[in-house]
């Protein structure tokens, strides 16, 4: 449901409530499907390069730190349950307008820096589906570009978020990762694979074993992102305070048994000196192991389709959520209000989808044409470092407002994950978890967070005479809604 479908009056002149359609088993293929995205078909081979056949196990610590950011999350979500996420949790527990905007537009470029890393591995996929099995960079660019185009005009037609064709995509997505499994379980089988790899560590910048992890743990937290997108659907599930701590803890442990299970495939498939260079670094490394491990089976053929139609969605969910909030901050005043324009007819935010669009356009060719890194490990790995900046803002936000009263049914998170949360989130986000090739990462994060400051400079300014009293977030509650 798009915003302003969202917050249609009724007759009576009140908003109505979002209709709770969901219960446990959409509200888990719903987190499921979110999670595994775009993440693991974009990062697996740069963590096998970064510490060989022990790949898997940045796949666990990432998920250690997003399992324990989820419980801050849960305590937050239950004890206040309304779908503005991160924003609201820094504006209850801050109150600084400067602060609550500075999340909610990290956000959005989240969303815009995801779906370019989207854009591009779908485009890379697409063109080796129809026989092109080295894409140049420039036909890769222009096909990112128009899919990007696509992505917008289908958001100006006021798409709806449907939970039911989102259990259709998840099953896609799950399919062709299940392809991945199983081929590694049979080349494993058939004693063509080295088992003994999943256990040897190996790093080409001579790091140690901490510090390699740490590394690669940064990158594969792109891969465990998007449960938290899940606290947005409170309003709409059925029962929320019984079964979402639950649902969500269960949907992130289902996802990292799958990419554990993807990661032993690759290192018992691929041949160790292969991993760290596949055939496509923007196509990435599972469809070598396809490839590889069934040379003499049609798979290979069709599986860069199953790819593309399984990060297609979560290109244009992103694109939706970053619209959306950038509609609802030019309506609160806090950007201009141009932003905030409505498509007659449509209803849908076009002023918000032609900025976000443009970003997005801007974005995927200023890393196409002046990054060293791949585009897809360049925009995954900003989409993981903003993140973990609001993240760490979501976990601090929960120690602070431990001072509100909790309602008793809400879900308690105990005392020290908060803390150790924040600690974790704020590690993964200094240089020491980068490599000399990944700093760009903070050049793009910053770049965009630039953009929106200078807007939101420009909306103070011309709000503070007229508009004084309206500049903010006047009802942070309804951002997202």
């Amino acid at each position: 449901m798009s915003a302003t479908e969202a917050t249609e009056p009724d007759v009576n002149g009140t908003e109505p409530d979002l209709k709770r359609v969901m219960g446990p088993g959409l509200l888990l293929l719903f987190i499921v499907g979110d999670i595994l995205g775009a993440g693991v078909y974009a990062v697996t081979g740069k963590l096998a390069g970064q510490v060989g056949g022990i790949a898997w196990l940045p796949f666990l610590v990432a998920f250690a730190v997003a399992t324990v950011t989820a419980f801050s999350y849960l305590e937050l979500v239950t004890k206040y349950p309304q779908a503005a996420g991160a924003a609201l949790y820094t504006h209850k527990a801050f109150g600084i307008h400067f602060v609550t905007f500075l999340v909610a537009f990290t956000v959005v470029c989240s969303g815009i820096t995801s779906a370019s890393t989207s854009s591009n591995l779908l485009a890379a996929n697409l063109l080796i589906g129809f026989g092109d099995d080295s894409p140049s960079t420039g036909t890769t660019l222009v096909v990112a570009l128009c899919f990007m185009l696509v992505l917008a005009a289908v958001n100006l037609r006021g798409v709806g978020e449907s939970v039911k064709f989102n259990v259709v995509l998840t099953v896609v997505e799950m399919t062709a990762l299940a392809i991945v499994i199983i081929i590694g379980f049979v080349v494993v089988a058939r004693g063509d694979a080295d088992l003994g790899r999943i256990t040897v560590f190996e790093n080409p910048d001579d790091k140690g074993l901490f510090m390699a992890v740490t590394v690669a743990t940064a990158i594969a937290f792109f891969s465990m992102v998007g449960f938290e997108d899940s606290v947005n659907m409170v309003e709409e599930t059925k029962d929320p305070m019984r079964i979402f701590p639950r649902t969500m803890l269960t949907g992130l442990g289902i996802a990292v048994v799958i990419y554990m299970l993807v990661a032993v495939s690759v290192v018992a498939v691929i041949p160790a000196g292969q991993i760290a260079e596949p055939t496509n670094a923007e196509a990435g490394i599972l469809l070598d192991v396809v490839k590889v491990g069934a040379p003499d089976l049609p798979i290979d053929k069709l599986f860069p389709f199953l790819t593309v139609f399984a990060v297609a969605n979560t290109a244009l969910i992103n694109m939706l959520m970053a619209s959306r909030l950038i509609y609802g901050m030019a309506q609160q005043d806090v950007l201009p209000r141009s932003l905030g324009k409505v498509l007659p007819g449509r209803r849908s935010p076009w002023t918000a989808i032609a900025f976000t669009t443009l970003l997005a356009l801007a974005l995927i060719a200023v890393v196409s044409t002046q990054s060293d890194n791949s585009v897809v490990s360049a925009l995954s790995g900003t989409t993981a470092t903003l993140l973990l900046a609001v993240f760490a803002v979501v976990n601090i936000a929960c120690m602070v407002l431990r001072r509100d009263p909790t309602p008793d049914e809400a879900f308690r998170a105990p005392s020290y994950l908060p803390v150790l949360g924040a600690i974790c989130c704020l590690y993964l986000l200094g240089p020491w978890a980068r490599t000399e090739a990944d700093m760009v990462q903070y050049k793009i994060a910053g770049g965009l967070l630039a953009v929106g400051v200078v807007l939101w400079a420009v909306t103070w300014a011309t709000n503070r005479g007229v508009r004084a009293k309206r500049t903010g977030f006047r009802d942070i509650e309804h951002l997202e809604d």
